[in-house]
């Protein structure tokens, strides 16, 4: 049976790719430091004989290549990383951590085990379209476009890139990157901006948006990522970079109206309103991707149309109302980036 390794495979995005590879009949080992963002629910379902877990920090080398060498596996699918932005302003050594160090490790350690087993494992990182910076109106960025990162998170994403990039070319590495636009799904660890406003919608509290609300992101449904970067691991091409987006640009304003809009269409009684608040700082204006090239070379395209995928989320979020208190508020409820 054909082997994978996830590495941060308990997070929002981890979590679905381990059972969409469990579901293709794919062995999945998951490696997970398990962090503040961690939810039984994600993975307590899992007890498939073709799945292992082992928590640990990936910058343990010592034990991240005893699992390589037990295993063997055929690709490994780089999820691992600090994600929230406004968490990188309070607390960026994390994000350095995590997202620079960690990937030098993944990297000096697929290069020991081609070394010794003369076998190479090829590896899937994911990155994020922030990594591209403000995107102006009008313009979409494709693989060519130059990084411009704002934010301590996507300034290690990038730089995160940049260093598998190296190591293609010296090293000559088994490695695909791709960056993704914003994603959203069912089980979506709260501090993400969709299912914060279900929460406050749900709890009939003020919908917190920043500044005037005009930022635009690109939304993707979880699955339709997994399905791309599955695409990746079989089509892509080693040493490019594919852009993984859907062409679907919101306002923030415009999503916290659709949402609310939403709820209503699910009857669920709510007064909430929306409420404009201090703007995160560096704050990029826009994201926006163009994804023609996994069009084009891999034969993907999303299939989640944004209302459907909304629809859905929202109505799981309410047929499992533990979920929220299975996190401390304080992990998600205070304000965070302003400290500057």
């Amino acid at each position: 049976m054909k082997k994978i390794l996830i590495t941060g495979g308990s997070g929002f995005i981890g979590s679905n790719l381990v059972k969409f590879l469990i579901k293709k009949k794919f062995f999945v080992i998951n490696i997970d430091k398990i962090k503040y963002s961690y939810n039984l629910n994600r993975n307590q379902k899992i007890k498939d004989r073709n799945y292992s877990f082992y928590k640990f920090d990936i910058n343990d080398k010592k034990k991240l290549f005893t699992v390589l060498k037990k295993y063997k596996p055929l690709a490994i699918f780089n999820l691992a990383a600090e994600t929230h932005v406004d968490r990188s302003i309070d607390n960026p050594f994390q994000f350095i951590e995590s997202n620079i160090l960690g990937v030098y490790n993944i990297l000096e350690c697929i290069k020991d085990y081609r070394k010794l087993f003369k076998k190479e494992i090829k590896i899937i990182h994911v990155s994020t379209d922030e990594v591209y910076g403000d995107i102006k109106n009008g313009n979409r960025s494709d693989e060519t476009f130059p990084y411009h990162p704002s934010s301590p998170y996507s300034a290690s994403k990038a730089s995160a890139d940049h260093l598998i990039k190296a190591y293609i070319r010296t090293y000559n590495l088994k490695a695909v990157i791709s960056n993704c636009c914003n994603n959203y799904g069912p089980g979506q660890f709260p501090e993400k901006f969709i299912p914060t406003l279900i929460y406050k919608i749900i709890n009939k509290k003020p919908l917190p948006i920043y500044g005037k609300g005009k930022n635009s992101r690109e939304w993707i449904h979880v699955y339709d990522h997994c399905e791309a970067l599955f695409q990746i691991y079989k089509k892509g091409v080693i040493g490019q970079s594919y852009n993984v987006g859907t062409g679907m640009n919101l306002s923030n304003l415009d999503l916290a109206k659709r949402l609310i809009k939403t709820a209503k269409k699910l009857n669920v009684d709510n007064n909430s309103r929306i409420e404009f608040v201090k703007d995160r700082p560096g704050h990029d204006f826009r994201y926006a991707l163009n994804s023609k090239k996994i069009h084009k070379q891999l034969g993907w395209k999303p299939t989640k149309k944004l209302d459907v995928g909304l629809n859905e989320t929202f109505q799981w979020y309410l047929e499992n109302g533990t979920f929220f208190n299975s996190f401390s508020k304080k992990l998600f409820y205070k304000r965070l980036g302003l400290k500057i």
